[in-house]
């Protein structure tokens, strides 16, 4: 999409652009978890001197080797201080930020203020959007949630904005600076899951068929005990639009994120597969839809103390 902007910026846009350029909301506004702070910040610790240790060896830009070691590096939690990195590098948006200055701001300056319905159905979504997080429950958060979706509505008007946008750029947001926000959510949109977000949901729905047959192919007695998969369906489309950002809890999530920008939709495939087989058992001897649920929810509470080994049970659903 060309853009023609007036060289002769005023005042008022200038402020505009130097307000796009603040840190990661993580680097500000913190969850309160259940661990203590000494065993969190230990944990941190010990991951960023792997990831150190990792980058001495094998290279830290867009030119970093692709290693099963790095693989299981991801699987245990990219650290926070280097997740916004990563996220750029795994996914090229780097790339893009890189050759595209002032792009991000130029599109601001223009598409704000516009009024019609996809700004107003953007408008209605701002506050659903982690709404627990203490980053979304002020103007700083909002007012960036608003301009990276709505700059992004107008760089794409064939896309637009589309439901479930809004929970992967805020959490985008907590890892990443304001414009590498908008070009991770570009790579995504655009490279990592297209025909993903649009009303149709096409490219979710297909890959939903491609999920209901690696169910039949790796948990085939799963497959026998729920005869119809699209009921199936009708929960893990979820996973898949929203990267299971709506359904674990956040501190699972990114983790999952971490994986999804190393190996792509690959990722979202087998944590899929593997929390049905950590669920196997009870789900076979569930009655109903609801109980099943019931089921896989409580599997996504656990989440947090698993997925750090969580690669020993992907590796079980390669594909």
């Amino acid at each position: 999409m060309n853009i023609m902007v007036n060289s002769n910026l005023e005042s008022g846009n200038e402020k505009e652009k130097l307000s796009t350029n603040g840190e990661a909301f993580m680097t500000t506004f913190h969850l309160t978890g259940t661990e203590s702070p000494n065993t969190e910040l230990t944990r941190e610790q010990i991951k960023e001197r792997l990831w150190t240790d990792h980058f001495a060896e094998y290279g830290r830009t867009v030119c970093m080797f692709r290693t099963e070691k790095i693989r299981k590096l991801v699987a245990m939690g990219i650290p926070e201080s280097l997740r916004g990195e990563l996220w750029l590098i795994f996914s090229d948006a780097v790339t893009d930020l890189a050759t595209h200055p002032g792009y991000y701001n130029r599109l601001v300056e223009e598409s704000m203020g516009r009024c019609c319905m996809v700004t107003d159905e953007i408008e209605r979504d701002l506050h659903r959007s982690l709404p627990e997080h203490p980053a979304f429950q002020n103007e700083t958060g909002i007012a960036a949630l608003r301009r990276v979706l709505t700059a992004y509505a107008y760089r794409n008007p064939k896309i637009g904005y589309c439901q479930s946008m809004n929970i992967l750029t805020s959490v985008l947001l907590l890892y990443a600076k304001e414009e590498e926000a908008f070009w991770l959510l570009v790579a995504v949109c655009e490279r990592m899951l297209p025909d993903y977000f649009n009303h149709r949901v096409l490219g979710a729905q297909v890959d939903q068929s491609v999920f209901e047959e690696l169910i039949q192919e790796k948990l085939p007695e799963l497959a026998e005990h729920i005869t119809d998969l699209s009921t199936l369906a009708s929960i893990s489309l979820s996973w898949f639009l929203t990267l299971f950002i709506s359904i674990m809890p956040l501190q699972s999530a990114v983790n999952v994120v971490d994986c999804f920008f190393f190996d792509g939709i690959k990722a979202i495939f087998q944590i899929g597969l593997a929390v049905l087989d950590a669920t196997a058992v009870e789900l076979c001897n569930s009655k109903d839809d609801g109980q099943a649920l019931m089921i896989l929810s409580r599997l996504f509470i656990l989440l947090p103390f698993l997925l750090p080994h969580f690669h020993l049970l992907t590796d079980k659903m390669q594909y």
